[in-house]
């Protein structure tokens, strides 16, 4: 046997209730810590995704029928699409 382990092959002094309380408290560490972050992530919503992908969602948005769209909303459509795609030629 190695000189300083016992029988489970771990230190002296660090037995199986040392794992068992490292993991707990790693547990709960991380438990605190998702809550937490959730908690900001869904009060701070709104500014994330503008943040992260502005104008996502809205050029997907297609009706249903293109008939019972109205010219307006065909245009606007049209305008977002094309600057999307100008966003992504300049990125090039």
């Amino acid at each position: 046997m190695i000189r300083g382990m016992n029988n489970t092959g771990m230190g002296q002094g660090m037995g199986i209730m040392g794992l068992r309380s490292d993991f707990w408290y790693g547990f709960l560490i991380g438990t605190v810590t998702g809550a937490v972050g959730y908690r900001l992530y869904e009060q701070n919503r709104g500014q994330l995704h503008s943040l992260i992908q502005p104008g996502y969602g809205q050029a997907m948005c297609v009706p249903a029928s293109t008939h019972e769209a109205s010219m307006e909303e065909l245009v606007a459509q049209k305008e977002r699409l094309e600057d999307m795609i100008a966003e992504k030629k300049i990125a090039q």
